[in-house]
């Protein structure tokens, strides 16, 4: 019987890497190995009557209610292009500098992780639009990958973090203190980051080189791109963590008004 949680743990791994959907895995696991159980005699079928309770109970939970509204949040910001268009920014920014590609990328994982929360999001946006930029202009493959992988996942400890939330709700320890601890780690997890690349883009010029100069943009025009690109999605998140950390609002208010500010921009982003 005690093989029963190993069996269970690689049928959801088996799931998800034959390319089915994580929710459809976890779900099928669990219905499937309750069959299996109920026919070994070791689980009693009647407990799934209790299914619909809990997932009523789930979602009536007004704290994980923060949880969709984050993801959403997200969502829209990749779908808008408003993601593209921040990473494109923040690399002319960091790009006449020697390692300052992957730089903005770590900056911009922070950005996009404090804006939504959401890894997925943040690790496809920026795998898509900056891997093959950084490729380009002679990034080599390992620091590359490497930047990319590790700047998505900021988005687990720098708020509106999903984990947080969920971690909260769980043990029962307010959300907005959970968010507030997390912030500082972040951002020092961050420049720790941006401070690795300019070690390794100082000691090894070639693995990741500046950006030519026909491709570099100043003055009036670099400032605009900033002012339109940059600026919409940091007053994003100062509204939604401002509010969280002034006591304004419960996360999951704070996500709503993120969703309804995060529509917002991708309408002026038409």
């Amino acid at each position: 019987m005690s093989l029963w949680g190993p069996a269970m743990f690689f049928a959801v791994l088996a799931m998800i890497f034959t390319g089915y959907p994580v929710a459809f895995a976890l779900g099928g696991t669990a219905l499937i190995f309750a069959l299996i159980g109920s026919a070994a005699g070791v689980f009693d079928i009647p407990l799934l009557f209790a299914l619909p309770e809990r997932t009523f109970g789930t979602m009536s939970n007004f704290t994980l209610l923060a949880v969709p509204f984050f993801i959403f949040m997200g969502t829209v910001l990749e779908k808008s292009k408003l993601a593209e268009q921040l990473l494109e920014t923040i690399g002319l920014l960091f790009g006449r500098f020697r390692g300052g590609l992957a730089v903005g990328v770590v900056f911009v994982g922070a950005l996009l992780a404090a804006a939504t929360g959401v890894v997925g999001a943040s690790v496809t946006a920026m795998g898509l639009i900056s891997l093959p930029v950084m490729l380009r202009n002679g990034y080599k493959d390992e620091i590359s990958l490497g930047v990319i992988a590790a700047a998505g996942t900021l988005g687990q400890i720098i708020p509106p973090s999903i984990v947080l939330i969920v971690l909260g709700d769980q043990m029962g320890v307010p959300v907005g203190s959970l968010f507030r601890a997390a912030l500082l780690p972040g951002l020092a997890l961050t420049g720790a980051y941006a401070l690795y690349i300019g070690l390794v883009a100082f000691a090894k010029p070639d693995v990741a080189p500046a950006l030519p100069a026909d491709m570099r943009i100043a003055g009036a025009e670099l400032l605009k791109r900033v002012v339109l690109s940059l600026v919409p999605p940091l007053a994003l998140i100062v509204v939604v963590l401002g509010s969280i950390f002034a006591g304004v609002a419960t996360p999951t208010e704070a996500g709503a008004l993120g969703s309804v500010g995060a529509i917002l921009l991708a309408m002026m982003n038409r």
